[in-house]
């Protein structure tokens, strides 16, 4: 019987929950106790332990087949605290599983002026929170070539789905850059991103990163131009770099500062993850389709 444990049980965990053969044994570490129930009539068996405890314990009787890390870092400094408390608790509890799928960010490659990279580019990040993503690949990198656990490390692009959409924010009249001045933002929906943690618990190679992005090249101010169109909603304003530097919030700033373009010809040879949604256009008419006149899907 395959023994997973999931590291982080929120929506993406549950989505790839679903996807796993019946016969799989489904475990997850939970930092509340109130969020049992839930985990458990999704069929995973629940294990307390918070990441954020020096002394962090893992419970399990057998070694997991392999485990699926979705906890993101802390919120300070550069390395990945949560990260190095996790490995240490497994490698002491002998609980070393033989596979390892570790939900990264492409926030690791920083500002690649709009160039098409692939997973070799260097990571330069500038932006803490990427940093300590880069901090934690590395970390997993040394631990499972050290205990020779098949790692795969997937750097993921903003996800979205209905109740993804930022609807409100184009509601509430968020500017977008001007097209001179404006970013490229790589997306995926979340069942394709369950799609793909499912297979790479099954197909990804050892100590190999991987793109996961649909295949459209959007920028930031055309989606949100695409999205007020749909929804019936009034397009963005469009303002300079210069003006958004003066009146946006800094977390903003800095997300629309950064503009890449993900190769994902990895994703799809090796992975062999073929998209339900390539673009979001796609998510849209499916969802168009489906939906009452004039209904719109709830925000995040």
């Amino acid at each position: 019987m395959l023994r997973i444990l999931f590291i982080g049980c929120g929506d993406i965990a549950l989505r790839t929950a679903r996807l796993l053969p019946a016969c799989t044994r489904l475990y997850g570490l939970i930092r509340r106790p109130e969020t049992a129930p839930a985990l458990q009539a999704a069929g995973i068996t629940p294990i307390l332990g918070d990441l954020d405890h020096r002394m962090l314990r893992v419970h399990l009787r057998t070694a997991p087949f392999a485990v699926v890390h979705l906890v993101s870092p802390g919120a300070e400094g550069n390395e990945d605290r949560r990260t190095r408390r996790l490995l240490a608790a497994l490698s002491r509890a002998a609980v070393l599983p033989l596979r390892y799928v570790y939900v990264s960010t492409t926030g690791v490659y920083g500002d690649c002026h709009g160039q098409r990279v692939n997973e070799t580019h260097p990571r330069m990040a500038h932006i803490a929170r990427g940093r300590r993503r880069v901090d934690a690949e590395n970390v997993l990198r040394q631990w499972a070539v050290r205990h020779r656990v098949r790692l795969s490390v997937l750097r993921v692009a903003a996800i979205y789905d209905a109740a993804r959409l930022p609807l409100d924010s184009i509601r509430r009249g968020m500017p977008v850059l001007l097209p001179e001045h404006d970013v490229y933002i790589s997306r995926i929906h979340a069942d394709d991103l369950a799609r793909t943690l499912w297979a790479a618990l099954f197909r990804g190679r050892p100590n190999r990163a991987y793109n996961v992005a649909d295949n459209a090249e959007l920028k930031m101010g055309a989606y949100f131009e695409m999205l007020a169109e749909t929804f019936a909603l009034p397009p963005p304003l469009r303002v300079s770099w210069e003006e958004a530097e003066r009146t946006m919030a800094p977390a903003l700033l800095a997300f629309m500062s950064e503009s890449r373009r993900l190769d994902t010809r990895r994703l799809c040879e090796e992975l062999r993850v073929v998209l339900r949604y390539p673009d979001p256009q796609t998510f849209l008419a499916e969802w168009r389709g489906k939906s009452a006149p004039g209904q719109l899907p709830l925000p995040l």
